[in-house]
């Protein structure tokens, strides 16, 4: 990895943890200063998300001078299901949107193993640089994660209150940064000389 592809990794996911705290923030003000019910105020913390994703794209074509797949697809996810959540006035659509977006993730990178290709080697772009085998388990151990991102979205925002579930997608971002960094002992194994690993979290913040 290069310094530059290193410093521009660094912003954006400095971005899109900003957008997530921004997102939070909102949802504790509207919550609990405002004294809003928990649905209204994640549909007005909802409006917060939806700039700040489009910052987190803009700031990301920015420093990359291209918009990274990854991101642009969770960034475009946050996007589109924010905006239905504001035009229907209905939060369970950003609630489940975590569960399509991961539940999607999961589905393409488990069913591309069978056929022996990679997509995640396309979704991180020129984050890292890693063997064909080294591919192969980190699509396997990333897959196993978003599908088990999933299934725990769908069990907490069915059967928790709103409150719950913003703190669970609070803990979620540490998660997966802590899931980052756990892989970077798998990366370093099958990385290709003269490379250096970084974390590389599954989540965005959006």
């Amino acid at each position: 990895m290069t310094e530059t592809t290193r410093k521009a990794s660094s912003i954006r996911q400095a971005v899109d943890f900003g957008a997530l705290v921004a997102f939070m923030a909102a949802y504790a003000v509207n919550r609990f200063a405002r004294g809003l019910d928990g649905q209204e105020a994640l549909v007005q913390a909802t409006w917060v998300l939806v700039g700040a994703s489009a910052i987190a794209l803009i700031v990301g074509y920015a420093v990359e001078r291209r918009l990274a797949p990854l991101p642009l697809l969770t960034g475009g996810f946050a996007l589109i299901f924010g905006v239905l959540t504001i035009v229907f006035h209905d939060p369970n659509l950003l609630k489940i949107k975590l569960s399509i977006q991961n539940g999607l993730l999961a589905v393409v990178l488990l069913g591309s193993l069978p056929m022996g290709r990679y997509p995640f080697k396309y979704l991180l772009g020129d984050a890292i640089k890693i063997t064909d085998l080294g591919w192969r388990g980190l699509t396997l151990r990333y897959g196993l994660y978003f599908a088990a991102v999933c299934i725990v979205n769908e069990i907490v925002w069915r059967t928790q209150s709103d409150d719950t579930w913003v703190a669970f997608r609070g803990g979620l971002w540490i998660a997966s940064a802590v899931f980052g960094v756990w892989q970077v002992f798998f990366i370093m194994k099958h990385m290709i000389k003269d490379e250096e690993p970084a974390p590389v979290s599954p989540d965005t913040g959006l």
